[in-house]
């Protein structure tokens, strides 16, 4: 990944300011991304607020550990084919990262400066790259239901 420190430390920060308000934040992310993406509906059966508890609990696993690529690729490549089984497609990704950049907008206002939307936009389109190669070049890919 091509983040800098400077890149990942705004990314941390914004993130725990967000997180203060993190069931909040997690619904409007869906409420974004149902509103932006409708088709991604159906792939939510759980609780929403289960779902949006483990989202930001995803989330916070994944900045803690950006500047750890190796250590974080495993986690991602085993959330990645869970996303398989639960019927997640490539052309999904693009749909939650914009979700995911407009609830931080939404949350940090005056806080989030062009700097930081880069930040987070480069690291989700780096990970979610990541996330697809894994679950969807992979042969067994094709068997998870």
């Amino acid at each position: 990944m091509t983040l800098t420190s400077d890149e990942r430390e705004l990314i941390r920060d914004s993130f725990r300011s967000v997180s203060r308000n993190r069931r909040q934040a997690a619904a409007r992310f869906y409420e974004i991304l149902f509103d932006q993406a409708p088709q991604t509906r159906t792939l939510f059966v759980n609780d929403m607020e289960q779902q949006g508890a483990e989202l930001m609990s995803k989330l916070g696993l994944i900045v803690a550990e950006l500047q750890n690529l190796e250590g974080l690729a495993p986690v991602l490549e085993d959330l990645a084919l869970r996303h398989v089984a639960y019927g997640v497609k490539p052309e999904h990704y693009p749909p939650v990262g914009a979700a995911l950049v407009q609830m931080l907008a939404e949350f940090l206002g005056d806080d989030f400066t062009p700097e930081t939307s880069t930040a987070w936009t480069k690291a989700y389109d780096d990970l979610s790259a990541l996330m697809i190669r894994s679950a969807y070049t992979r042969e067994d890919s094709h068997t998870a239901s």
